[in-house]
């Protein structure tokens, strides 16, 4: 069993240390684009002042993705934070599946999907995020694949597109269109293959749900992908074109579902026989529709008869309930967490969020397992299932009143805690709803402050990643506000690349806590930072605390 050392020159505090994760909330570099910076935020102004105080990088290799110019996410940022290490995540670890070859080799997951397609002389289907956001998919990975599949004799393939607008700008959906089309134009040049999109929609309106929230989402998906059921066009292009003509304003992500037709007829039902590619590297948005193609059973929605097909996910999305049984690339194996070891050494653990991030500080935050450890509670608070800006302090309220009653029964000693709402109501682009979300974050820290001084425990504060802090396109040269024709702000709804807060707040001051001197400290520091406050020695391995106690 891994233990843990008990540090001799302190002993943990009387109360809990308390590890609030406030998504989305970064540092911005521009202060007109940065709508953290222009909410109303006296607690978090009042800590930075008299609390300890550091910034962390939580984007790019910091997080374990291929380079700097690739931003975080909730889920390897949770990752990083609950493992206290650094692992290659998921583009970077298909990238190199590619690259080396290994995804494609012989006896592969890849192989038999390939071979029986040729056998049964069927279908190669993928369906995933179309875009190079690098978050939950890239569209170089997609494009590998079909090149690799022409070259082993798939004849036929078809594309179900979800279209983006998060990950990148939130009206980009063409680029990616024009670029694609050109490379099918390129691949189907020769003749000896059919390779084209079949059907697709907003990622926000069809296939993408997760943790459960609406599995509507996932019945349009599937009548759409699978039945070829929807609204019919000759082209990807028209069906984005004639959407945003019907519905000026509307962003990528809240798309309708399409279905491309060819000679009266839709290019590309999913049926018996018929190999399909979820392409996804992300798990969180790929479990319920990966649930749909594999259940026997399904009770969510009424799927009708499923198809019989050769399903794969890009990788494992659920360790714990081997979901997919079939995936091309291996994740990493995420050992020994924080979670692991602290209940290995019998310290009481609450996990709370509302359902948007639960599945972040549970099955993220321990390694990509849905598992339990003996010590710890896990307490989910149904989201509201309307647009999020109009609901922008979501759950902050609730999450807190059940905070600062779990930090003053005395039950736990470590308590982690996520709020959504930087980066769930970041995503909308709403500035106005944005600054309503910082601030209830700001009033739900305040009170966990509260209580942490009445029972003597410690506040570790920091984000996963940034998004309300960089809320407009900015110019890469100048860092400028890149403005439309009408002189408007161009709105950024995709996560930030700016480093984030981290807080070390001991109202008592017994833990003597200073901040060490940590070369590049990133958000992976955060789990050796609060193994320590609770009175060990982090793991060896563990990338070392921000500070020095005792």
């Amino acid at each position: 069993m891994i233990e843990l050392k008990k540090n001799k020159d302190f002993a943990g505090p009387n109360g809990p240390v308390v590890l609030a994760i406030m998504d989305g909330i970064g540092i911005g570099k521009n202060p007109e684009s940065d709508f953290v910076l222009q909410s109303a935020t006296p607690n978090l102004d009042w800590l930075r002042e008299h609390a300890l105080y550091t910034e962390l990088r939580a984007h790019g290799v910091a997080v374990g993705l291929p380079d700097d110019g690739d931003m975080g996410n909730s889920e390897v940022g949770h990752n990083a934070i609950g493992c206290g290490r650094v692992f290659s995540q998921g583009a970077s670890l298909v990238g190199k599946a590619i690259e080396s070859g290994a995804m494609f080799a012989s006896g592969s997951v890849w192989d038999e999907l390939i071979r029986n397609v040729i056998n049964k002389e069927s279908t190669l289907h993928f369906i995933g995020l179309f875009s190079d956001g690098n978050v939950h998919s890239n569209l170089n990975h997609l494009e590998a694949m079909l090149r690799k599949a022409k070259g082993q004799g798939v004849k036929k393939a078809r594309i179900h597109a979800l279209i983006d607008g998060r990950d990148v700008p939130p009206t980009s959906a063409l680029e990616y269109v024009e670029r694609f089309e050109t490379f099918l134009n390129e691949i189907n040049a020769d003749g000896s293959v059919d390779y084209c999109i079949a059907s697709g929609g907003g990622r926000m309106n069809i296939t993408m749900d997760r943790y459960n929230a609406n599995w509507d989402m996932v019945r349009r998906g599937w009548d759409t992908h699978v039945k070829a059921e929807g609204r019919r066009f000759a082209s990807m292009k028209e069906a984005i074109e004639t959407f945003r003509k019907e519905k000026p304003g509307i962003l990528d992500q809240d798309l309708p579902a399409f279905v491309i037709e060819r000679n009266g007829a839709p290019v590309g039902p999913i049926v018996d026989g018929d190999s399909v590619i979820f392409f996804n590297f992300r798990g969180d948005r790929a479990l319920e529709i990966t649930k749909a193609f594999e259940a026997d059973e399904l009770t969510e929605f009424d799927r009708g008869p499923k198809p019989d097909v050769l399903y794969a996910g890009m990788m494992q999305y659920d360790g714990d309930l081997g979901v997919p049984e079939h995936y091309l690339v291996t994740p990493p194996a995420i050992d020994r967490t924080m979670s692991e070891y602290l209940s290995n050494a019998g310290i009481k653990q609450l996990a709370i969020s509302e359902t948007q991030k639960f599945g972040h500080m549970t099955y993220f935050f321990n390694g990509n397992n849905s598992g339990k450890f003996p010590t710890e509670t896990w307490v989910e608070i149904p989201s509201d299932s309307c647009p999020f800006e109009e609901a922008p302090r979501m759950k902050a309220d609730e999450i807190t009143d059940a905070v600062v009653q779990a930090i003053e029964s005395g039950e736990y000693q470590f308590i982690r805690l996520n709020y959504p709402n930087g980066d769930m109501v970041g995503h909308t682009g709403d500035v106005n709803a944005v600054k309503v979300a910082v601030e209830a974050v700001d009033q739900g820290v305040g009170r966990i402050i509260e209580a942490l001084k009445k029972t003597g425990g410690i506040l570790v504060c920091s984000a996963d990643h940034g998004n309300a802090d960089d809320m407009c396109e900015l110019d890469k040269k100048t860092g400028k506000l890149v403005l439309d024709d009408e002189g408007k702000f161009k709105p950024k709804t995709a996560h930030s690349l700016n480093p984030v807060p981290a807080i070390i707040y001991d109202p008592s001051g017994e833990a003597h806590a200073s901040l060490a001197d940590v070369p590049n400290p990133g958000i992976a520091n955060l789990a050796a930072t609060c193994i320590s406050l609770l009175g060990f020695e982090p793991p060896e391995d563990y990338v070392p605390s921000l500070v020095k106690v005792g």
